[in-house]
């Protein structure tokens, strides 16, 4: 396997920036093997001493916001999770969410007019100046005239300069670890890291083009539009480009002001429910939900409403996926941990080889601790450990399908933590997942299940004779093939050339990397 050198020696520099920044000497997970204890123990003796001084909570902050905008995205998850990080340190991470330094002025108005094709006064009537700056992009005021003539506030989201190509290069760095981590740490490969770092560049390809975002939007709008206390902004489509989203403005207070919310009078117990509820009403009824629900995303009105924004990144469920999450809550919330472990074996997220009885008093072991306990009660950080144990003991695979479903729901969790330390998970999702649960899998469910049957019976009853056409073509290339042999084309045979090329120099490649690697990491040393 040879190692690309620029995606090494990339994530050699953020090791070194974390380790002078100070960040390994946060890391307090319990239980933690004498390994990384180890690792992190000699990463320390990089700590510039001047960092030794300085408050915990602003090492990771400094150290992010120089290694760039996707090493910011993980600062944006931990700042959700201050029982893990720490109450300080998540409050200074959440300067990560929309408080980044702004990109000049005049870069954005010329991105505005290089996206939407037309001066910029044709567009708007004015064209203020950033007001919140976040990883991918920056938001300015604006106005503009409606239909009617009137004038209109509007927000205008205009996508960072280069920050495509910073992004690309940083997946590269992913790919890499992912791809060492697969071939040298095998029990790593049930967890499958480079599926894992798909889904991410997937996400994050996305993410960057606003038309994408802005149909999300509209298609959010349209699954809850009867849904109380709960909305989204509305797109101005003809002001909208690949870089460019043009939205309703929103007068509200952000959910990460929690003494600003306090003071506006708003009930937060009442909000951290809602944000649960509402996104778990979004998964389970819709099978479409906002995935980076952080507090710099969600906004409060004053009649209590809340307002979602920037839909860049999205998760998708299927109806069977629904179910299966379904499931798994209602059985933690009724503590029939039975059932939540079949589930889990008919879902084939445990091999089938596996004890049921086993994996059940595993679910209870982790179950049993958090309920009758509110949230200021259980250590988040020792529960992620136990989950992680029972997995690797289980050999359970990472469901790539699930990831953004998993990063969320901690999202949103610690969202409603930073409202309502007391929270009781359990109690604030049984309302939404009950409902589901009587609603799709009592009797009006299976007889919708029934209906939904037949009709996929009829459309295949209506593809039979197309069904009918492949197979025969593929009976006529099998005897083909059982009469003359399986043969190459051209470029099949050029590729396996080249491919043998590519492994006999990939040996002297790796050499000379690890040599010029070991000189940069004796430069950064000394």
């Amino acid at each position: 396997m040879a190692l690309p050198v620029m995606p090494f020696l990339r994530l050699m520099r953020a090791g070194f920036v974390m380790a002078r920044e100070g960040v390994f000497g946060l890391v307090s997970l319990p239980d933690l093997p004498a390994g990384p204890r180890f690792a992190i123990a000699m990463a320390r003796l990089l700590e510039r001493p001047s960092v030794r001084n300085k408050r915990a909570d602003l090492r990771l902050s400094d150290a992010l916001n120089k290694l760039g905008p996707s090493y910011v995205k993980l600062g944006q998850f931990l700042a959700t999770r201050a029982d893990v990080v720490g109450k300080e340190a998540a409050r200074e991470l959440s300067a990560l969410q929309d408080r980044l330094p702004a990109f000049d002025h005049d870069e954005a108005c010329a991105a505005v007019v290089e996206q939407l094709g037309k001066p910029l006064d044709e567009v708007f009537v004015s064209f203020g100046e950033a007001v919140a700056a976040a990883s991918i992009a920056q938001v300015h005021p604006a106005v503009i005239l409606d239909k009617d003539g009137m004038e209109q506030k509007v927000a205008v989201k205009v996508l960072r300069p280069g920050v495509s190509r910073r992004f690309q290069r940083d997946l590269e760095s992913y790919y890499l670890v992912a791809r060492l981590a697969e071939r040298f740490h095998p029990p790593s490969r049930r967890l499958r890291p480079v599926a894992v770092v798909d889904t991410l560049a997937q996400s994050v390809a996305m993410e960057m083009d606003f038309r994408l975002e802005a149909a999300a939007l509209s298609e959010m709008a349209e699954n809850t539009a009867e849904d109380p206390g709960f909305r989204v902004p509305a797109v101005e489509w003809l002001r909208t480009a690949k870089g460019v989203l043009t939205m309703e403005w929103i007068d509200g207070r952000k959910m990460s002001d929690v003494d600003g919310l306090k003071e506006d009078g708003h009930d937060l117990e009442a909000l951290g429910a809602a944000v649960i509820q509402s996104f778990l009403r979004h998964t389970l009824r819709d099978g479409f939900f906002h995935a980076d629900m952080h507090q710099g995303n969600l906004f409060v009105e004053p009649d209590g409403t809340l307002v979602a924004v920037d839909f860049g990144i999205t998760g998708r469920l299927n109806k069977r996926e629904r179910r299966f999450l379904a499931e798994i809550l209602f059985g933690f919330i009724t503590r029939n941990y039975r059932r939540v472990a079949e589930v889990h074996f008919e879902a084939g997220y445990v091999p089938s080889h596996q004890d049921v009885d086993m994996f059940a008093q595993a679910i209870r072991a982790i179950g049993e601790p958090i309920h009758g306990h509110d949230a200021s009660e259980i250590s988040m950080a020792r529960l992620l450990t136990q989950l992680f144990e029972v997995t690797e003991l289980f050999e359970m695979r990472t469901q790539t399908q699930l990831i953004m479903l998993q990063k969320t729901m901690v999202v949103v969790e610690g969202v409603a933590r930073s409202l309502n330390p007391n929270l009781d998970m359990w109690r604030t999702a049984e309302p939404v997942v009950g409902t589901w649960i009587k609603d799709n899998l009592g009797p009006v469910g299976k007889i919708r299940d029934a209906g939904d049957a037949l009709s996929a019976l009829a459309r295949i009853a209506n593809d039979m004779p197309l069904f009918a056409d492949r197979i025969g073509r593929m009976s006529e290339e099998l005897e083909k093939m059982t009469q003359g042999g399986l043969r190459f084309d051209d470029e099949t045979a050029e590729a396996i050339g080249r491919a043998e090329a590519r492994h006999t120099r990939s040996g002297r490649a790796a050499l000379w990397v690890i040599a010029a690697c070991a000189v940069v990491a004796t430069y950064m040393l000394f």
